[in-house]
């Protein structure tokens, strides 16, 4: 009995294992069961139709190009702006966002031009000096803005020169040659790719602009809201934000040239907006339309920072710049204002223009260390305005000169003899370019800065971004830091987006883009702009 006690103890144990796995077995089947039938009605409770899901979050892009704006013209506003705030901690608001460099080369040249670099941006693709939205092949590429409105994002375009200048036109339409400017009009126009337009360049929208003796404006009177005087954007501008739900599409066209220089407007009577103002109602307008479902791509230049370059003017440079950082910081104030959307900036240049250096040689003795901003402090009107109203106005004599020109407006008080009989002269010959260069030299020489060319120089130029997220932010970083080719910034702009571009060029393929009668020819208004023309 005893031998069979430890056998039946075994059996009992084996059959005491197996309740218990059976057991286990059924409390787990249990567990299981009830745990899923927990889950499925918390499921049914977390699921919402799809109709109920709550809309993606608004996506918006500024793009900013500060034309002609190489380092050394941020280095000279910092300096110009540590000078006249006698604060040498002050810093362009810029400063705070460089993020790296880009590489601006043309595919015709290392020196690229403002139509083939903001076609780079655009298009994504290098392209020859002076095609606007076209491939070296002068077949029209979908540009970025175009994708963007085919999405269903608002567009608009913001500048200070002509609406239909390289810039806005590359990211807008698709001509052969830049010069075609009335052909980009119809284009901006007709094809309704743009939402909204701010800026100058009228003159190719009316009849006694236009050489076809077209009015578009006339035309657009029905479908857009139009502002085109300084009177008619501020009373948009100061109006409610209610009333500016319905607007869209807009054009504001306030000059028929280019918007004045800075620093003719701080020193003149004139009651047209700042770039500032433009962008400030253009992101009223696209925000808060009605139209408003996705978000907006929009373009912001500080276009005439390269005319002053052209014009090797050394005091006009720095207050084009600063108007440009002002409008920068006001648009990252209003995307940091509104969290729960997307907002990236991104902002470069096309080229630098001028080859300008903060320091010249003056003769062959051993060069000082040194550049004078209290020097173009003083000067108080760009080279182009001074040298059209010499040119325009009766009775310059001597006195003008020194009383006027020398001390009023220039602010120079070691002048000679000389310099005003060399002015007299080349008012006497009506040669406007010499006549600029002359003036602009006298300021520049005593400021101590140089300039290499009246055109465009290769240098890298920098890059900027800005987002209203940290993880935003991160990822723009990760596709914009450090030294990159021109082509690649649209490529940010289609994956933030999600755009199709094979959608934009297809839209592009029928473009009309060859020249058309008389849309070559150039207009008058560039008349004392001796160094921008076609470049």
């Amino acid at each position: 009995m005893s031998e069979r006690i430890p056998l039946l103890n075994s059996l009992r144990k084996k059959t005491l294992k197996k309740g218990i796995s059976n057991s286990l077995i059924k409390k787990l089947l249990i567990f299981v069961s009830l745990a899923a039938i927990i889950i499925t009605i918390v499921l049914q409770f977390l699921i919402i139709p799809p109709k109920s899901f709550p809309s993606e979050r608004k996506k918006n892009f500024i793009f900013f190009v500060t034309d002609g704006t190489g380092p050394n013209y941020i280095t000279m506003a910092r300096n110009y702006k540590q000078f006249i705030s006698n604060d040498y901690s002050q810093k362009l608001h810029l400063d705070e966002h460089l993020a790296g460099t880009s590489r601006t080369r043309s595919n015709s040249s290392w020196v690229t031009d403002s139509a083939a670099g903001a076609t780079a941006f655009s298009c994504m693709l290098k392209t020859y000096n002076g095609a606007i939205g076209v491939n070296p092949f002068q077949n029209p590429c979908g540009t970025v803005l175009e994708a963007a409105k085919l999405a269903k994002y608002l567009t608009g375009l913001v500048v200070t020169t002509r609406i239909t200048d390289a810039t806005p036109a590359a990211f807008s339409a698709h001509v052969d040659y830049r010069s075609q400017e009335d052909q980009i009009a119809e284009q901006q126009i007709g094809n309704g790719m743009v939402d909204l337009m701010i800026g100058g360049g009228l003159q190719h929208f009316v009849s006694t602009g236009r050489k076809d003796g077209r009015n578009i404006i006339q035309e657009l009177a029905n479908d857009w809201t139009i502002a085109n005087n300084a009177s008619s954007f501020f009373d948009i501008y100061n109006s409610n934000i209610s009333a500016k739900h319905n607007i869209l599409p807009f054009i504001s066209l306030f000059e028929m040239g280019d918007v004045p220089f800075q620093i003719d407007r701080e020193n003149m009577e004139y009651d047209g907006p700042s770039l500032k103002e433009e962008a400030e109602l253009a992101l009223n307008l696209l925000h808060s339309s009605s139209e408003n479902k996705k978000g907006f791509f929009l373009l912001i230049e500080g276009s005439r920072i390269d005319h002053c370059g052209h014009s090797n003017d050394a005091a006009c440079i720095p207050r084009e710049v600063m108007a440009f950082d002002e409008a920068f910081e006001y648009v990252k104030s209003f995307a940091d204002k509104h969290p729960e959307e997307d907002f990236i900036m991104f902002s470069t240049s096309d080229h630098e223009t001028g080859g300008m250096t903060l320091s010249r040689q003056l003769d062959s003795n051993y060069p000082d260390y040194v550049w004078f901003p209290e020097v173009i402090h003083k000067v108080k009107h760009s080279g182009q305005y001074m040298t059209k109203k010499l040119l325009t106005e009766e009775n310059i004599d001597k006195d003008y000169i020194e009383t006027k020109v020398m001390a009023e407006w220039m602010g120079i008080e070691d002048y000679t003899k000389q310099n005003v009989k060399e002015i007299l002269t080349l008012i006497q010959q009506k040669d406007a370019g010499s006549l600029q260069d002359y003036i602009n030299n006298l300021v520049s020489t005593r400021a101590r800065i140089g300039f290499t060319t009246h055109g465009h120089s290769a240098v890298d130029v920098n890059t900027y971004v800005h987002a209203n997220s940290e993880s935003l932010l991160n990822y723009v970083l990760q596709n914009v830091r450090g030294n990159r080719e021109n082509i690649e910034f649209g490529n940010l702009v289609v994956e933030f987006l999600g755009l199709n571009m094979t959608a934009a060029n297809e839209f592009a393929s029928e473009v009309n883009h060859g020249p058309l009668v008389f849309s070559t020819q150039q207009s008058s208004i560039l008349s004392f702009d001796e160094y921008h023309k076609d470049i």
